[in-house]
């Protein structure tokens, strides 16, 4: 990405950067971030940073999550985060499941 495409992405909310990269790489069905900092604003480890999206809370559904544990739905998750999570992203609650693990019981 050139410094003109930097400067734009950096223009977006976290939010926005997570949304675009969660929904790209894993074509989400269903896909809800929700920031959740202004919850965690006194706590020690954002305390007197002036990053005000450090805590989120993402739900998603995905296709690609088929055969995958948990754990590696996670993993999945953190790495598409990871410039995210090494620029000021200190917390990430994750809801991973499959589309069939969405429909109701019969």
């Amino acid at each position: 990405m050139g410094s003109r495409g930097a400067a734009a992405a950096a223009a977006l909310s976290r939010a926005s950067r997570i949304r675009s990269k969660l929904q790209s790489a894993l074509e989400a069905t269903v896909l809800e971030v929700d920031d959740v900092s202004n919850q965690h604003a006194g706590h020690a480890a954002v305390r007197g940073s002036s990053d005000k999206e450090t805590h989120f809370n993402v739900k998603i559904v995905s296709p690609k999550f088929e055969g995958q544990s948990l754990v590696k739905r996670h993993r999945i998750v953190y790495d598409l985060l990871a410039d995210e999570l090494q620029s000021g992203l200190h917390a990430l609650s994750i809801v991973a499941k499959t589309p069939r693990e969405t429909k109701p019981a019969q």
